[in-house]
């Protein structure tokens, strides 16, 4: 996968993902805040958790205590764009990180550190290109706009497809048809949650979630939609 020299982690995150197609994007403005969302999201099975990068100053000690705390967490950076985000995300400890662009020279540094990044692609272009620069998987964004049949209908003229992972504004509901439309996983963000409708209304996942996690990590494998 592009943007690491560790081969066999990224091909771990790959498998992990294949097992559960399924990402947690959350935006805290301090990362600590997350931590009531973070375990419920861990109640529910989900393993995989990005947490959106900002300048703060203690980002990367934050995200490193929410590694303590939750280990059964494999923890990434989302909306990585810069250098300092990528630093940022290598001093945390994460493994992996989120991009929603294209950027080669930041997945050269990212090899350098020794993180897999994701990059961000939105045409047959770019996804020519990411393949070039050797990913092996892709952010696939803003997906809503592109509708779940998008990915499948690129595989005619660019197969073999890389490790297709569909985020921007999917929901819950949205996760069956875009595997069965083609993409290998999904990353959701607030839509995981119910509104709040009142200040201090402690967070509440969406209640399908739960029920969908379980069904697909108790289905054989060969039954799975993707």
């Amino acid at each position: 996968m592009c943007g690491s020299l560790n081969t066999s982690e990224s091909q771990t995150l790959l498998d992990e993902l294949r097992a559960l197609p399924l990402l947690a994007v959350l935006r805290p403005v301090h990362p600590l805040e997350a931590v009531s969302r973070i375990a419920l999201l861990s109640a529910a099975g989900i393993r995989h958790v990005e947490i959106a990068w900002s300048p703060w100053d203690r980002w990367s000690h934050d995200c490193l205590e929410l590694a303590q705390r939750f280990p059964a967490i494999r923890f990434g950076a989302a909306s990585v764009r810069t250098i300092q985000a990528l630093e940022a995300a290598h001093q945390a400890g994460f493994s992996f990180a989120f991009s929603p662009v294209l950027d080669p020279f930041l997945l050269s540094c990212a090899q350098q550190l020794g993180i897999t990044l994701v990059p961000g692609v939105f045409s047959p272009t770019e996804v020519n290109q990411a393949v070039e620069l050797g990913c092996a998987a892709v952010k696939l964004f803003p997906a809503k706009a592109l509708g779940p049949g998008y990915w499948g209908s690129l595989a005619g003229a660019l197969a073999p497809l890389p490790f297709c992972v569909a985020a921007g504004g999917l929901e819950v509901a949205d996760l069956s048809g875009w595997l069965q439309g083609g993409a290998d996983a999904l990353a959701l963000g607030s839509t995981l949650f119910e509104p709040i409708s009142e200040a201090g209304d402690c967070p509440r996942l969406d209640p399908r979630l739960a029920g969908w996690v379980a069904a697909y990590t108790s289905a054989p494998s060969h039954q799975r939609l993707h």
